[in-house]
C-alpha cells in the first residue's frame, strides 16, 4: 500500500477530546498482526459506527478499497492533535493520488488520546450517494488501515513504513441477540502439532470423529481455537461432513488437502457444516435450531481442513489450532440441516482463459424440490444463513429464489466475494422455500491472467460454484446440483464425435481431425479462445439443458436426475434496483 500523502485541515473543534465515549460496538476485530490496531463496529439503522484503538500517539487512517490496494480507495484519516480532534474525509483516484473529498461524509462523535493509545469514534450513512465514497452492503468488504506515530502537520503527514495493512470483512452481519451458558459443554476438533512448510500457502487435512453420545444432543455453537500467536497464520477453517462407512483408521494422520497423494477417505467429505475466515466471529444456531449429535442420521466423521498463510515463509511452526464445539441435552424445537446448491463439482464445469467476466449458473430445480418437500415437509423448510462458495478466480456471487416464475427476494449475495474470506452469512430475515420453488447460484469469474482453461474441481486453481443453506427442519436432501451438457460445449469448438464406450477419462476426441486422440480437456485448450469467443461460450452454455443431482444423506438419489431444460425467461444477470439519490447533502 502507497504512503498516505494528505494535508490535514484541524477546523474548528474543541480543545478537549470530543463527545462522550460509552456507545456498544457488538462486533469487533484486529486488524494487525501485532495487536496494536482494533476495530469495533455497529450498524444503526440506516448508518454504521466505528471505533478505532490504535496504539499510536499520531494520525489513524482508515477506509474502503475494492481491491484492499491504495487505488479508487474511500479514506477517512483522524487523531487528536495539541489537545484537538480531527477527522477528514478523503479519496484515491486509480493513481492512488489522495484527494480530499468535497463531500464530507464522516461524522466525528468521540476522539481521546493519551501516552500510548489514540481512540476515535465516527458514523457515516451506509450509501452515501457519493461518487467517491464506497457503499457498505452484505457484500465483503475489503477495509484497508495505517498509522504513524506523529500527527500529520502543515506540511501533510510522515510515511506510514509498514504501519499499514488491509483485512476482509463482512459488515453487516445481524447482531446475536442470544446468551449462551457459561457453562456448556464443549469438545475440541483441533490439529496436533501441525508442522507448517516455509511455503506461502497451505491447506492442511485432518479427519475426527465426533464423541459417541448415548443420547441426542443439540450444538448450538461453533467458535475458532486459534494457537496464541498465530492469528495470522490461521487465515481459514472449514469444517465437512464426511461418510459414516469408516472405521478409526482414517484418523491416523492429517495430510495436505488437493494432493495427489491425499488419501481416498478425504474425498467422501463433501458437505459443508461450518466455516470461519481470518477476522470472522464464532457462528450461533438461532435459539429455536440446533445442530443434532447422537442419532444414526448425525455425522459420525467430519474433516477439518485449515488454510495457513505463511507469506515470510517462516520455517519450524507447529500449530494446534481448530474448533471448539458448544453442545447441550436441552434439546431445541428444530435439527438444522445443510443444502449444497449450485453447480456440481465437476470438469464439465468449463470457464475460458483470459476472460475479465464469466458467469455459470447452477441450478436447484423445481423438479427436485417439488419431489423432496413434498415427501418430507410439504409447509416448506426455513433457511437462515448462507455461506457462498468458490475458489480464486471466482468474483461475486448471488443466491438467487424464484417461486412459480417470479423471483422473490435474494437469499444471499456478495458482489465482492474473496476467497480467503469465507464464512456463514446470517440472514436477516429467514426465508421459506416450498415445494416447486428453484434456486440459482450464480458466479461471476476473472480469468484475464490464465492462458488455459479453467475447470471445475476440488483444487483453488480449479472453480466451484456453490451455496450451503443453512435451514430447518433437517430434511433428506443434502444436494441439489446441476452441470451444463457437456457434448453442446464441445459442439461449440467443432468437436464432432468421441470414442464410445468411454474407457477412460478424460474421454478421448474420435473427430475432427485437429481433435483427434485428444481428451476433451486437452481440446478444449487447443482452441483459440477470444474475448469474443468466451462471450458467445458464455451464452451458449447459460441456455444449455443441465443434467440435475437431487441427493439424500446417504448419497442415494431421489427420482429426479438426468437432463432438465432451463426456465426460458430467466433476466441473467440479476439485476439489482439502482439506488436512489436525492441531491447530495450540503
Amino acid at each position: 500500500m502507497c504512503c498516505w500523502p494528505l494535508l490535514l485541515l484541524w477546523g474548528l473543534l474543541p480543545r478537549v477530546a470530543a463527545g462522550v465515549s460509552g456507545r456498544t460496538y457488538p462486533h469487533r476485530t484486529l486488524l494487525d498482526s501485532e495487536g496494536k490496531y482494533w476495530l469495533d463496529w455497529s450498524q444503526r439503522g440506516s448508518q454504521i459506527a466505528f471505533r478505532l484503538q490504535v496504539r499510536t500517539a499520531g494520525y489513524v487512517g482508515f477506509g474502503f478499497s475494492p481491491t484492499g490496494a491504495m487505488a479508487s480507495a474511500d479514506i477517512v484519516v483522524g487523531g487528536v492533535a495539541h489537545g484537538r480532534p480531527y477527522l477528514q474525509d478523503y479519496f484515491t483516484n486509480a493513481n492512488r493520488e489522495l484527494k480530499k473529498d468535497t463531500q464530507q461524509d464522516y461524522r466525528l462523535e468521540y476522539a481521546m488520546e493519551n501516552s500510548t493509545h489514540t481512540i476515535i469514534e465516527f458514523t457515516r450513512e451506509l450509501h452515501t450517494c457519493d461518487i467517491n465514497d464506497k457503499s457498505i452492503t452484505d457484500s465483503t468488504v475489503r477495509v484497508i488501515w495505517a498509522y504513524h506515530h506523529e500527527d500529520a502537520g502543515e506540511a501533510g503527514p510522515k510515511y506510514h513504513d509498514s504501519n499499514r495493512g488491509t483485512k476482509s470483512l463482512r459488515l453487516l452481519n445481524p447482531e446475536k441477540t442470544s446468551v449462551l451458558s457459561a457453562a456448556l459443554q464443549y469438545f475440541d476438533l483441533v490439529n496436533q502439532d501441525v508442522p507448517i512448510p516455509n511455503k506461502d500457502t497451505t491447506y492442511w487435512c485432518q479427519m475426527f470423529k465426533i464423541p459417541v453420545f448415548q443420547e441426542k444432543h443439540h450444538v448450538i455453537k461453533v467458535e475458532p481455537v486459534i494457537q496464541r500467536g498465530h492469528e495470522s497464520l490461521v487465515h481459514h477453517i472449514l469444517l465437512y461432513q464426511c461418510s459414516s462407512n469408516f472405521n478409526d483408521s482414517v484418523l491416523e494422520s492429517g495430510h495436505e488437502c488437493y494432493h495427489p497423494n491425499m488419501p481416498d477417505a478425504f474425498l467422501t467429505c463433501e458437505t459443508v457444516i461450518f466455516a470461519w475466515a481470518i477476522g470472522g466471529e464464532g457462528f450461533s444456531y438461532p435459539p429455536h435450531v440446533g445442530l443434532s449429535l447422537g442419532t444414526p442420521l448425525d455425522p459420525h466423521y467430519v474433516l477439518l481442513e485449515v488454510h495457513y498463510d505463511n507469506p515470510t515463509y517462516e520455517e519450524g511452526l507447529i500449530d494446534n489450532s481448530g474448533l471448539r464445539l458448544f453442545y447441550t441435552m436441552d434439546i431445541r424445537k428444530y435439527d438444522a440441516g445443510v443444502i449444497e446448491a449450485g453447480l456440481w463439482v465437476s470438469l464439465f464445469h468449463t470457464i475460458p482463459p483470459g476472460m475479465p467476466e464469466f458467469q455459470s449458473e447452477g441450478h436447484c430445480t423445481l423438479e427436485c424440490l417439488e419431489e423432496a418437500l413434498e415427501a418430507e415437509k410439504p409447509s416448506g423448510i426455513h433457511v437462515f444463513a448462507v455461506l457462498l462458495h468458490a475458489h480464486l478466480a471466482g468474483r461475486g456471487i448471488r443466491l438467487r429464489h424464484f417461486r412459480k416464475g417470479k423471483e422473490m427476494k435474494l437469499l444471499a449475495y456478495d458482489d465482492d466475494f474473496d476467497f480467503n474470506f469465507q464464512e456463514f452469512q446470517y440472514l436477516k430475515e429467514e426465508q421459506t422455500i416450498l415445494p416447486g420453488d428453484n434456486l440459482i447460484t450464480e458466479c461471476r469469474y476473472n480469468t484475464k491472467d490464465r492462458a488455459e482453461m479453467t475447470w471445475g474441481g476440488l483444487s483453488t486453481r480449479s472453480e466451484m460454484c456453490l451455496s450451503y443453506l443453512l435451514y430447518y427442519p433437517r430434511i433428506n436432501l443434502t444436494r441439489c446440483a446441476s452441470i451444463p451438457d457437456i457434448m453442446e460445449q464441445l459442439q461449440f469448438i467443432g468437436v464432432k464425435e468421441i470414442y464410445r464406450p468411454v474407457t477412460t477419462w478424460p474421454f478421448i476426441i474420435k473427430s475432427p481431425k485437429q481433435y483427434k486422440n485428444l481428451s476433451f480437456m486437452d481440446a478444449m485448450n487447443k482452441f483459440k479462445w477470444t474475448k469474443k469467443e468466451g462471450l458467445s461460450f458464455n451464452k451458449l452454455v447459460l441456455s444449455l439443458p443441465v443434467n440435475v443431482r437431487c441427493s439424500k444423506t446417504d448419497n442415494a438419489e431421489w427420482s429426479i436426475q438426468g437432463m432438465t431444460a432451463l426456465p426460458p425467461d430467466i433476466e441473467r444477470p440479476y439485476k439489482a434496483e439502482p439506488l436512489v439519490c436525492e441531491s447530495a447533502p450540503l
